[in-house]
C-alpha cells in the first residue's frame, strides 16, 4: 500500500522489545475460534448511502468451544451499523453487541464447525467509500486498510485470521461490479437490480478485501500462468487506463518467475477512490484516480502493489508492528523489478532517494523498524517500515549474495504462503538457506534505531591511501562490511573493509595518488556520511 506517489511510490505517514516476541499489537484475539470463510451479501442503492448486509461466517473451533468476538462499528448518530439478527446454524444465537464488538457465546455442544449469520444495516463512515468519481459518477469502493473493514463487514478485522471470501453484491443494474475473487455469477433480477458474485478460495485478511461498484470500462490485458490480468478504469479515460495498467502483465511475470506461484484467482487493476496512492487488495488492486494519465508514469507504483500479493497479502505479518514484512518487501521488490528492466543504475537511483528520506525521518523520529510503542495500526506506516525496510533487504542481499538471497526469499514465501509470519520467521528462513547466524544483522538493523553515522577522510602518503573513519552515533556500535572505491582516471579499484569499532585507520597500498576515494560506491550500506574538516 502506498500513501504518496511520485514515480518511486514514496510515502510518509506518521514499529525494541523482546527480540523474538510474538505479539506486540493490542488486538484481542479469539483464543480458539478460527474463521474459515466469509460470504458477504450486500445490497447497495442509489437513493441512500444505507447498505443492507448479511454475513455468513464459517467458524472452526480448533481447540475448545469458547466465546468469541467479531468487529463491527455500531451505529452512533449518523454512521455505523444496527444488527437485526445473529444466528448460529440457523438458530438465534446468544450474543451481546457492545464496544463495537459482536460477542457471541456458542451453544453447548461439541460441534467444531458452525455457521453464524449476522444481519445488519447502516451507513458506513469509512471502509466502504460511497462517493462520486472524479467524473461525477456515483461509486462504492472498499478501502479497508488497516482495520476499516469493521465499518461495513462483520469480521475478525486483523491480519492474523485469514479466510476465504465471497461477495454477493446486489446493486442497480447500470453499475459494473468488481470484487475480490473470480466472478462466478452476474444475473439481472428483473427489478432494476443485478446480482454479481465473486469468490476467492485463498485465505485473505480483511485489510485487503474489496469491492468496486461504478461505471467501469474493463479489458482483459493478458493471461499469465492462467491468471487473468485485467484493467478496470473509468470509461472517460478508458484507453489511457488500459495503457497505464498494461505493465502489470510484465510485473506479474517477473514475480511469479522469481518468487513463486501467485495465490489468487485473478489480478485486476482498478482505478478507484482510495485514501491511498495504491492499495494492494488481494487480486483486485486499487490505484488512485489520477494514476491514469496515459503517460505510463506509475510502473513503480504498480510493481509495489503487485509485490504485495506475495508479501503482505499471501505471506502476511501476524502482528501490526511487523508490517515491514509487507511494506519494506514491496518497496524493495519494486526496486528489484525495475533493476531487472532498467539495470543496476535504477536500483541505485531509487536507493539514493530512499536513503535521504530515511536520514531525514530519523532526525525527527528516532525509532526502530519494529517499534512496539506504536499501538494504533494506522500509525505503523513510516519511512522506517517502507524505505528502511527496503534498505535492510538490500543489505541482506549483499551479505548473502544474489543466489542465496533469492533462494531464501523463495523458501520463506513457500513456507508462509497463505499464512502468517513474524520477523523471526523470515530470519530463520534466511538462516536455514544460507547456513549463517543472522541474529546480529536483524538485531542491529530491524530492532535497533538508526544507522551508522560515519565521519571520515582520506590522505595519500608514500604510496598508501590512509583512511580515518569514526562512527559518531552513541546509542549503538554497528558492525558492517564497507566497500571503498579508489578511483583513478574514472576506473575504480574496490576494497572491502570490516567496520566493528568506533574508530578505524586503514592503510592501503596504491600505485599512485588517487583522484578520489568513495565510500560504498555500489550502494550496499545504509549510512550517513560526514567528512572531517
Amino acid at each position: 500500500m502506498t500513501k504518496i506517489i511520485l514515480y518511486h511510490f514514496i510515502l510518509v505517514v506518521c514499529l525494541l522489545s523482546t527480540y523474538h516476541s510474538n505479539a506486540q499489537d493490542t488486538y484481542l484475539r479469539n483464543s480458539s475460534a478460527d474463521v474459515q470463510g466469509y460470504i458477504f451479501n450486500l445490497s447497495l442503492n442509489d437513493s441512500t448511502n444505507r447498505i443492507e448486509g448479511e454475513a455468513e461466517i464459517l467458524i472452526n473451533f480448533n481447540t475448545e468451544v469458547n466465546k468469541f468476538s467479531l468487529d463491527l462499528i455500531a451505529k452512533s448518530e449518523t454512521f455505523g451499523m444496527d444488527i437485526t439478527a445473529v444466528l448460529e446454524d440457523s438458530v438465534k444465537a446468544d450474543y451481546v453487541y457492545e464496544n463495537n464488538k459482536i460477542k457471541i457465546k456458542p451453544s453447548a455442544n461439541e460441534k467444531k464447525n458452525r455457521i453464524y449469520n449476522i444481519k445488519y444495516e447502516g451507513i458506513p463512515e469509512r471502509g466502504l467509500v460511497i462517493d462520486t468519481t472524479k467524473f461525477g459518477q456515483r461509486s462504492f469502493f472498499g478501502d479497508n486498510w488497516p482495520n476499516l473493514a469493521r465499518h461495513w463487514l462483520p469480521s475478525v478485522d486483523h491480519p492474523s485470521d485469514k479466510a476465504s471470501i465471497e461477495f454477493h453484491i446486489t446493486a442497480p443494474e447500470h453499475y459494473d461490479v468488481v470484487a475480490t475473487g473470480e466472478k462466478i455469477e452476474e444475473s439481472n433480477l428483473d427489478n432494476g437490480f443485478k446480482l454479481t458474485i465473486y469468490k476467492e478460495p485463498a485465505p485473505v485478511a480483511m485489510k485487503v478485501v474489496t469491492i468496486g461498484v461504478t461505471k467501469f470500462a474493463s479489458r482483459l490485458l493478458e493471461e499469465v500462468d492462467n491468471i487473468p490480468v485485467s484493467a478496470w478504469v473509468y470509461p472517460e479515460n478508458r484507453l489511457d487506463g488500459f495503457s497505464d495498467y498494461g505493465v502489470s502483465v510484465n510485473v506479474l511475470k517477473y514475480f511469479i518467475d522469481n518468487i513463486g506461484p501467485y495465490s489468487y484467482t485473478k489480478l485486476a487493476n482498478m482505478q478507484a477512490k482510495t485514501q491511498w496512492g495504491g492499495l494492494e487488495n488481494a487480486g483486485t488492486i486499487a490505484y488512485f484516480e489520477n494514476s491514469v494519465t496515459g503517460k505510463n508514469e506509475v510502473e513503480g507504483l504498480i510493481a509495489h502493489e503487485i509485490a504485495h500479493q506475495w508479501f503482505g497479502n499471501s505471506a502476511s505479518e501476524n502482528d501490526w508492528n511487523h508490517v515491514w514484512l509487507s511494506e519494506g518487501f514491496a518497496t524493495y521488490f519494486a526496486i528489484l523489478y525495475q533493476e531487472n528492466v532498467y539495470g543496476d543504475d535504477k536500483r541505485k537511483e531509487e536507493l539514493i532517494l530512499d536513503r535521504k528520506q530515511i536520514i531525514d525521518y530519523y532526525k525527527k523520529n528516532p525509532s526502530s523498524i519494529v517499534d512496539p510503542t506504536i499501538k494504533d495500526p494506522m500509525k505503523v506506516l513510516s519511512t522506517n517500515t517502507y524505505q528502511k525496510g527496503g534498505w535492510v533487504l538490500n543489505m541482506l542481499r549483499r551479505k548473502l549474495g544474489d543466489e542465496t538471497f533469492w533462494k531464501g526469499i523463495r523458501a520463506y514465501y513457500a513456507k508462509y504462503r497463505n499464512s502468517n509470519a513474524m520477523t523471526i520467521d523470515f530470519q530463520k528462513s534466511m538462516e536455514e538457506v544460507s547456513g549463517e547466524n543472522l541474529d546480529e544483522f536483524f538485531q542491529q538493523w530491524i530492532f535497533t534505531k538508526g544507522y551508522p553515522e560515519i565521519k571520515w577522510n582520506w590522505t595519500y602518503k608514500k604510496g598508501k591511501v590512509i583512511i580515518k573513519l569514526d562512527q559518531l552515533q552513541s546509542h549503538r556500535l554497528f558492525s558492517f562490511p564497507l566497500e571503498i572505491a579508489i578511483r583513478n582516471q574514472g576506473k575504480d579499484t574496490v576494497k572491502p573493509l570490516q567496520i566493528d569499532k568506533a574508530s578505524h585507520t586503514f592503510k592501503i597500498k596504491v600505485d599512485s595518488r588517487p583522484d578520489e576515494v568513495v565510500l560504498d560506491p555500489q550502494l550496499w550500506l545504509l549510512f550517513e556520511e560526514k567528512k572531517f574538516e
